[in-house]
């Protein structure tokens, strides 16, 4: 039985990680410590220990997923990770590649010539070629192109002609059609015929003469109806299905929404022109899932974990350069009541309350904004209502918690003012930054951009300013 059988997928990849990187260790270590020792036939011994483990390495490789080898390349050094890319057989380059993130396979392709890379990407389906066609060099591209049959290059110079977010660019065009007046017995003599169907076939696809959709047939009918019966008999007439410009992230949506392992994707005269299979739907979601997690730490683009300092300091630079602008201004705010917190102290012990409160709460809304954007659940009907909702969450915590920190307040420092302006400050700041986590996404959506994109600088940037305007302002007043 295969390992990954005995124990879940993660400890499985997580212990060949181990196992590569003790591999390597030992190698050094070994490799170090005969060199450093005065022995006849010193460069033969030499060379038979790096051999040894440079075949037990390759051995432990071979044995692997290419989305296991993946993984283990990500996470190992650069100089770690070319030596073990060295070691992978040539014709499982082309997998490997379209599994590793997009950072790592620009260091992986770097390392190899042009004759490689023409290998690698020649044993590859017409949709992956499309998704690996961006990142090699335009040389490439263009003597790949010329290599494949005319029907495979017009189906990557198609898959590469739709927006990245679209459902055309994750098409597949690997499918099994049949006719809607044929019998089940026939068709399953056509499928033995076939002898292998493409991965992932939970349906065939009825067309009629003009290759227009009619219907769809899931496998499991064909086993449990009787063999004269006729496609059109058993087959689903209104099946879920795409266009190639269609949203990438509302197909995913849909593939969750009514579990669905394939669906046909159809021209604009509902003639069928490929299909959407659940693994490129899973592989969209985790890439957009890690995408906004990027987006929201304010990294411009995926960081290769290993890449050099400079190159990875670029790529924070743009959000700390925004982060430090707002500081700024924040910072100014609270210069303009340096004559207030002079007279009392205290005011600079309890203003970073205020504001913190006021980033928690608006971070909690703008989590939920954000979700529901991005699943499309909020729309012009109950945007208002959510909206409002949102604020009287902010009111009923801006009365709970502002009432306790202003008895904490009084019971700190005895000044019965000095509470009232803390649980005035807090409730309004509440209020404000409930309206900053609403609105903050929703007018970066706008802008066109993800409604993740910079939402947490600009929260925090509103909440820490506002906050100490606000508990700033009212001190001014009512106390000095």
């Amino acid at each position: 039985m295969n390992d990954i059988n005995e124990e879940s997928g993660q400890e499985h990849v997580e212990d060949s990680l181990r196992q590569v990187v003790e591999i390597i260790a030992r190698q050094k270590l070994v490799e170090s410590l005969v060199h450093k020792q005065d022995m006849p036939r010193h460069e033969l011994v030499e060379a038979l220990v790096h051999k040894q483990n440079i075949a037990e390495l390759r051995k432990k490789l071979d044995e692997l997923h290419p989305a296991d080898v993946a993984y283990i390349l990500e996470a190992l050094p650069i100089e770690d990770r070319l030596m073990v890319w060295d070691l992978v057989k040539a014709e499982r380059d082309g997998e490997i590649l379209i599994e590793v993130s997009d950072a790592v396979r620009e260091s992986l392709i770097a390392a190899m010539d042009n004759r490689e890379l023409l290998a690698a990407a020649g044993s590859l389906d017409t949709d992956e070629i499309a998704d690996l066609a961006p990142d090699l060099p335009k040389d490439v591209v263009q003597e790949l192109m010329k290599s494949l049959d005319e029907q495979k290059r017009a189906q990557v110079e198609s898959s590469l002609s739709y927006d990245e977010d679209s459902v055309g660019a994750l098409m597949d065009y690997d499918f099994v059609t049949i006719r809607a007046d044929v019998t089940i017995e026939t068709t399953l003599r056509y499928l033995r015929m076939l002898g292998d169907l493409p991965t992932h076939t939970d349906k065939l696809f009825v067309v009629d003469n003009g290759k227009r959709l009619i219907g769809v047939l899931p496998i499991k009918r064909l086993l449990v109806h009787d063999p004269e019966a006729h496609i059109a008999a058993i087959m689903i007439d209104d099946p879920v299905a795409f266009h190639p410009s269609d949203s990438a992230s509302d197909a995913a949506q849909a593939f969750e929404r009514y579990d669905l392992v394939t669906a046909p994707i159809l021209d604009p005269h509902d003639r069928l022109v490929g299909r959407l299979t659940v693994d490129v739907v899973l592989d969209y979601i985790r890439a957009e899932a890690q995408e906004d997690m990027l987006s929201m730490a304010g990294l411009r683009e995926e960081e290769d974990l290993f890449s050099t300092v400079w190159r990875a300091a670029k790529n924070r630079w743009l959000w700390l350069a925004i982060n430090l602008c707002t500081a700024l201004i924040a910072s100014r705010v609270v210069g303009a009541f340096e004559g207030s917190i002079e007279k009392l102290t205290a005011l600079a012990a309890l203003m970073p309350i205020v504001a913190g409160m006021g980033g928690n709460s608006g971070s909690q809304t703008l989590t939920l904004v954000v979700r529901g954007l991005a699943l499309n659940l909020i729309s012009k009907d109950n945007a208002n209502r959510l909206m409002l909702k949102e604020l009287s969450i902010a009111l009923l915590n801006g009365l709970v918690w502002g009432g306790i920190m202003g008895v904490v307040t009084f019971g700190l420092y005895g000044n019965a003012a000095l509470a009232m302006v803390m649980s005035a400050a807090m409730l309004l700041n509440l209020l404000v930054s409930s309206m900053a986590g609403y609105w903050a996404p929703r007018l970066i959506v706008r802008m066109g951009h993800d409604p993740a994109f910079g939402a947490h600088v600009l929260l925090t940037f509103i909440t820490d300013s506002m906050g100490f305007f606000i508990f700033l302002g009212l001190a001014t007043v009512v106390l000095l």
